[in-house]
């Protein structure tokens, strides 16, 4: 299926692996000149490699303050104006909120709502003056449902949502929409973090953690990388340019909520 977008310019945040180099690779299948992007300079630089054509790497920790213009001026001259953005970064840390240090909230709000803000802002010039553009944020399935011991990741990342929505009411007008991919229980190290602190917590096996949180699922099984960079591809494409402001969920059936 032609996604209409072909010849683009693409920054994807957190891109290295798992669900952002999902994401990146259903993009460059599409014809998109991608910019992957993560700490790990030499892995970033391997994974542009794997994906062939003109796939580009830019290093750098998005939830550094001091790190976002520079990404952003990096990808410009290495691909030209950003059309289209996807924001992913590590979830934060799992546990009961009581436990959560301040320090430990103003690091998470910095890397899981703040940046994808800031980069949001520092990409919609080019999308502007294209009079087309592309936002899709990576956030959770907590966002719809709160899972025990997430309150941390939930709670940044509804405060990213929100503000999202407002953006993508803001820029409707001008070609550019503004969405939000849900992941649910995706076999990621991410979910390996939760599992782990589960199994430590409860005195079981990571195994048997893993394969309790697979059979939650309706599906019965934990989601795939593969399962989510497509979707990410159509919200990303002019195929879906009348959908805004919307969340989509992909998590096999997890979330109970009715809308």
């Amino acid at each position: 299926m032609d996604l209409g977008i072909s010849g683009l310019n693409a920054l994807l945040l957190g891109s290295t692996q798992g669900l952002g180099l999902s994401c990146a690779k259903s993009l460059a299948e599409a014809g998109v000149r991608v910019v992957i992007n993560g700490r790990d300079a030499e892995k970033a630089k391997k994974a542009a490699a794997d994906l062939g054509g003109e796939a580009h790497a830019v290093a750098g920790d998005v939830s550094d303050p001091a790190e976002r213009r520079r990404i952003v001026e990096e990808a410009r001259k290495l691909a030209g104006p950003i059309s289209i953005l996807v924001t992913n970064a590590g979830g934060p840390p799992p546990g009961p909120l009581e436990e959560h240090s301040h320090e430990v909230w103003r690091k998470a709000l910095e890397g899981n709502m703040l940046a994808a803000i800031d980069f949001a802002g520092l990409v919609l010039p080019d999308m502007r003056a294209a009079g087309f553009g592309r936002i899709v944020n990576v956030t959770s399935f907590t966002v719809r449902e709160p899972y025990p011991n997430m309150g941390l990741a939930t709670g940044v990342r509804a405060g990213l949502t929100g503000a999202m929505a407002s953006l993508a009411r803001e820029v409707a007008r001008e070609g550019i929409t503004v969405n939000n991919i849900l992941p649910g229980l995706m076999d990621t190290g991410a979910l390996q973090r939760v599992y782990d602190a589960q199994a430590a917590r409860e005195d079981i096996t990571p195994e048997a953690a893993k394969a309790r949180m697979a059979e939650s699922v309706p599906m019965g099984r934990l989601g795939e990388a593969e399962d989510f960079g497509p979707v990410c591809g159509f919200l990303c494409s002019r195929l879906a340019g009348y959908v805004t402001g919307q969340n989509i969920t992909v998590d096999g059936g997890l979330v109970r909520a009715l809308i």
